[in-house]
């Protein structure tokens, strides 16, 4: 077994317990996510799900809200379905949800990752950073927060919602 990676690997990007991400493929500059080391896939609240066909392949239509606590400024995207996955959610039920492969920025790096389409409306945070994710070059340290940097305060006030 390979001993753990020092915190000052130069290869590894430290991250706090929450931080701000972006979508690159959706045009979304900020979303607060929840670093999540509990949690095996990526997740994030997605809502309106309809599946299509294109080319023969399965795809899945569905839309965000990018900001915690308020229904405006959706946005759409259509993505091919990986697969379908059981998750376990927090309180122990097992959901079948679609992932996908989305482009996410975390502390100034993108990668793309597996991320679960789940109704997250009512969770502290609409977007969860899961292992897989950040077994991609990150380091979790949960005495931080947003070490990867904020957006200014107009955009963190903004995401509280009106």
């Amino acid at each position: 077994m390979d001993p753990a990676p020092e915190p000052t690997d130069p290869e590894k990007v430290v991250v706090g317990w929450r931080e701000w991400v972006a979508l690159p493929q959706a045009d979304v500059p900020w979303v607060k996510a929840k670093i999540d080391t509990g949690a095996r896939s990526s997740s994030i609240h997605a809502f309106d799900l309809e599946v299509v066909e294109r080319d023969g392949h399965e795809w899945v239509r569905f839309s965000i809200h990018p900001w915690q606590r308020s229904d405006e400024d959706h946005v759409e995207l259509s993505l091919p379905v990986l697969d379908m996955r059981e998750v376990r959610s927090s309180n122990g039920q097992v959901e079948k949800r679609y992932a996908v492969a989305l482009d996410v920025t975390l502390a100034g790096r993108t990668i793309t990752t597996v991320m679960t389409l789940s109704n997250r409306d009512e969770m502290g945070f609409r977007m969860l950073i899961g292992r897989e994710a950040l077994e991609r070059g990150f380091l979790v340290d949960a005495s931080l927060s947003y070490a990867g940097g904020k957006p200014r305060r107009a955009v963190r006030r903004k995401n509280w919602g009106k």
